[in-house]
């Protein structure tokens, strides 16, 4: 049920100025005789008093307070009480993301179609806020709007294609493989770097996590019975691709460019500042049988993680507020849109677990169709 639904009756059952008062207790049982043209009171009844004509100016109501809160305001196809919610708001999945296109380059048709469809070498910046765009659309925007940019994306991907580098056969980027590896890559990605940099996850709201985004696989173009729904059955997908990985020269470009994305020259020295540290913490955190693929030594992982906590830790310090001013401001306006109560933040998921893993408590489909977690808002 929507929030306010049930909560009293609606405009149409408030009385107008010309209507008819109801029968008093006790008068009868049906309605009195028209104005006018009936007996008048009895002995002991109360004159009641005549309704105004319906030409009566209308006391004044004051001024306008303007429209009032949706009553039914859309959570989107996640939702406040869902785990993906609380946690995309987190601002080191920048740096998650990063990983991910590290982790993605290493199927080499699905790297192939990047490089021959993508324009990431001249515009690289525009890309990656492109992509979290989308992301945040998915996460905090309207069904409407999520549903919206997953068509777009579907029909895009439909009119592209490129070139197998193994055996020379053209293969379409829409290919079910190549989607079910770039989603399966970013999933894992954000939810290990997630959990790594200190963000408490349960091993049933890591699960939720990875279940509730089939509903992103399925606008991406996937059957969600396809895609794995829980971390162990993500652990095996990548057990079962690891033989056909490598890292080939479109991997190695990819490494390169994410190295040192090309920058205005006097931006040089701020992203050696800056930049590189967090492109060397995302790729110390691939697993290591990624490492021996780029053939590039990492950090121990104990000084990789050491880093994620502080690099996590560091962006926490940046108000949340300030964080999310920058455009599209997806969590901005999803938080108007259903109330202060819904700001994201994966602390909530440790003093609500009980929403995500008690019985009853969350209304969850299979990540087919629509995920909604409509009760984390009624009982907020």
């Amino acid at each position: 049920m929507s929030i306010g639904a049930g909560a009293g009756p609606g405009p149409e059952a408030a009385a107008r100025p010309d209507q008819e008062p109801e029968p008093r207790r006790g008068s009868g049982t049906g309605p009195g005789p028209e104005p006018g043209t009936g007996p008048g009171p009895g002995p002991g009844q109360e004159l009641t008093p005549a309704p105004p004509p319906a030409s009566a100016a209308p006391a004044d109501p004051g001024p306008d307070p303007g429209p009032g809160p949706d009553p039914s305001p859309d959570p989107g196809l996640y939702g406040p009480g869902s785990v993906t919610w609380q946690c995309h708001g987190d601002p080191i999945m920048w740096l998650a993301g990063v990983r991910a296109l590290y982790l993605q380059a290493l199927h080499p048709r699905a790297v192939r179609g990047v490089i021959a469809n993508s324009d990431f070498r001249t515009d690289t910046w525009g890309r990656l806020l492109r992509t979290a765009d989308f992301v945040g659309t998915l996460t905090y925007g309207t069904t409407e709007a999520a549903e919206r940019a997953g068509a777009r994306v579907r029909r895009i991907h439909t009119h592209l294609g490129a070139i197998d580098p193994a055996t020379g056969a053209e293969f379409r980027i829409d290919d079910p493989e190549l989607l079910l590896w770039v989603h399966c890559a970013q999933i894992e990605s954000f939810l290990h770097v997630l959990r790594r940099s200190g963000v408490r996850l349960t091993p049933a709201q890591a699960d939720r996590y990875v279940d509730e985004n089939r509903v992103n696989a399925r606008l991406v173009g996937l059957d969600p019975a396809t895609v794995p729904a829980t971390t162990a059955e993500l652990a095996a997908y990548f057990a079962a691709v690891r033989p056909g990985l490598a890292a080939g020269s479109d991997a190695r470009e990819v490494d390169a460019f994410l190295r040192r994305p090309p920058v205005h020259p006097l931006l040089v020295p701020l992203r050696a500042l800056l930049w590189r540290p967090l492109a060397t913490v995302a790729y110390g955190s691939l697993p290591d049988w990624a490492h021996t693929l780029y053939g590039r030594p990492a950090p121990a992982p104990r000084a990789v993680t050491r880093r994620l906590r502080l690099t996590g830790l560091l962006l926490r310090l940046i108000p949340a507020r300030l964080r999310w001013q920058l455009p599209p401001g997806h969590i901005l306006k999803a938080m108007a849109r259903l109330g202060p109560a819904t700001r994201p933040s994966p602390y909530t998921l440790r003093r609500v677990a009980a929403i995500l893993n008690g019985p009853g408590r969350a209304q969850h489909d299979n990540g087919g169709g629509n995920t909604r977690w409509r009760s984390w808002l009624k009982a907020h």
